[in-house]
């Protein structure tokens, strides 16, 4: 469906300063964000900051003794956590912490919950730190985070106009020539949840690459070479995670066969694919969790 792009752009501003007042992530999480950016910040600046939210030190402490990480022995300091993980992956372990409260709310609609739409980012995010572990990229953090963060537009759309977004879930559920749902998010919103949450990204000031993410995980190949292979592991990672009993929100995956070219691109192979399947829904239980506040 063609789409004006002057007009797509109108829609997408004016949700994301409609939602700015609404849901934002907290305050210390942002200024994380911003001093790990900063080529000049110190460990210790980063551990001032987060001491000053103790049920977020509660959290990161968590992830960190967690199997996900399987370091040795207990941390019991931030400190500590950042030492052994690195400024970056502590960033990234508190925003985690932090979507987590998001993804609040009761059932929209027999077809959708923000609940399923956390458990579905939350195997995504499995998915695609397998992938990330298996391909030694060394992205697993920002794999995690990228699978975590992918569907976010889906949570500015619901609180953008949650009728809207209920006349989309309803319409794509009905299947048949309905079940592309973002072809009836542009029908209906004028703009895809792609689009939704590479705006909030940047209105959120993250790095880039979780911009590309959400703004291309449907279609990786689009992108420059050099920016493909998050969002080319989000797009494997949502159609590993359709495939689970327990996957949550389902709904924009209109065709779960996984596109050879993208696997192509990863230099993943079949077997690399049996593989992580069959890790997955135990990684899924683990950081299910671990993030669990």
């Amino acid at each position: 469906m063609a789409v004006d792009t002057a007009q797509r752009d109108a829609v997408v501003a004016s949700a994301i300063k409609e939602i700015a007042h609404i849901a934002t992530l907290p305050e210390i999480t942002l200024k994380i964000i911003q001093l790990v950016e900063d080529p000049t910040s110190t460990a210790q600046d980063l551990h001032n900051v987060i001491a000053k939210d103790p049920a977020l030190c509660t959290r990161i402490l968590k992830v960190v003794n967690s199997a996900f990480y399987g370091l040795p022995g207990q941390i019991g300091s931030i400190n500590r956590a950042i030492v052994l993980l690195g400024l970056n992956a502590v960033k990234n372990i508190a925003i985690a912490a932090s979507l987590a409260k998001l993804f609040k709310g009761g059932n929209l609609t027999p077809n959708f919950s923000a609940r399923d739409l956390w458990l579905h980012s939350v195997a995504v995010a499995s998915a695609t730190k397998l992938q990330a572990d298996k391909l030694k990229l060394g992205l697993s953090d920002e794999a995690f985070l990228s699978g975590l963060l992918h569907d976010i537009g889906v949570m500015v759309m619901l609180q953008f106009d949650r009728n809207k977004l209920v006349e989309v879930v309803n319409k794509t559920a009905e299947g048949g020539p309905n079940a592309d749902m973002m072809a009836n998010e542009i029908a209906i919103f004028g703009a895809t949840h792609q689009d939704f949450g590479a705006a909030l990204c940047e209105k959120w000031k993250f790095p880039r690459a979780f911009a590309l993410v959400t703004g291309y995980h449907h279609r990786p190949l689009e992108l420059p070479e050099d920016s493909r292979t998050l969002p080319a592991m989000v797009y494997v990672a949502d159609r590993l995670a359709y495939e689970l009993k327990e996957g949550g929100f389902k709904l924009d995956v209109a065709y779960p066969e996984i596109n050879q070219d993208v696997l192509d691109e990863l230099k993943l192979s079949a077997e690399d694919i049996d593989g992580i399947r069959a890790k997955l829904p135990e990684h899924v239980a683990t950081v299910s969790a671990m993030l669990t506040t």
